[in-house]
């Protein structure tokens, strides 16, 4: 029996930068909005969002500009331009994602995509890219537990919904953030590199760093989880 079989009982995904290439699409949205209103979001501030939850990116934004800073009007602008970009080119599909998936349904282990973003945007961006929500087992979405990454939460809450151990289970994530959220949650954590160098800790707490979902499912080829 392939020992990936009998090491995972389900393996979590996150969306945006790992499976879906957004995170590009939503960086222009947000640094045009903000330029739209009269602030200047730079590179290095922008990153430190990524893999956070709405809710959190609000707290630093106010924080970083001050009470005037007009979050209603910013959110608008920015889901208008993100939206408009997305109907019009789609989104891309990170390589190696359609390969991987179809590896794990040979071998019946499920998938779970547990993602910051809220419901109606993760189930717009899945469409958008061509994927079906309903071929993942569960979508677990920042809104639906208490505390955002790197909290355990979202990925406790998918293994819930999986009933599976979380230590038998793999998550596969891009952020720092899910990266220290995953294995906080004891789940063996894969982290593929996006747009933002990982830090120090997040390096430390992966079981693997690769470069694509390519090199990961090299990975589960060869069995090498141990």
């Amino acid at each position: 029996m392939d020992i990936a079989a009998v090491i995972l009982d389900a393996v979590i995904l996150d969306m945006d930068g790992l499976m879906l290439d957004t995170e590009p699409i939503y960086w222009r949205a947000w640094q045009k909005a903000g330029t739209e209103l009269g602030f200047h979001i730079d590179d290095a501030f922008y990153v430190t969002l990524i893999g956070k939850t709405n809710a959190f990116a609000k707290t630093a934004l106010r924080e970083r500009f001050g009470e005037r800073f007009p979050l209603a009007d910013f959110e608008k602008r920015w889901e208008g331009l993100w939206r408009e970009e997305v109907e019009q080119r789609g989104i891309p599909v990170k390589p190696g994602l359609a390969e991987l998936m179809a590896y794990l349904a040979e071998r019946r282990i499920p998938i779970a995509v547990a993602t910051s973003t809220v419901s109606q945007y993760a189930i717009f961006s899945l469409q958008a890219a061509g994927l079906d929500p309903g071929a993942f087992a569960h979508l677990v979405t920042g809104e639906q537990v208490q505390r955002s990454k790197p909290a355990p939460d979202i990925y406790l809450e998918a293994a819930r919904r999986l009933e599976v151990e979380p230590h038998r289970t793999m998550a596969i994530k891009d952020s720092d953030a899910g990266v220290l959220s995953a294995s906080s949650a004891r789940m063996r954590c894969v982290m593929v590199l996006d747009l933002k160098p990982p830090s120090d800790a997040a390096l430390a707490a992966a079981f693997r760093v690769f470069g694509s979902l390519g090199e990961v499912l090299a990975m589960l080829r060869t069995s090498d989880l141990r």
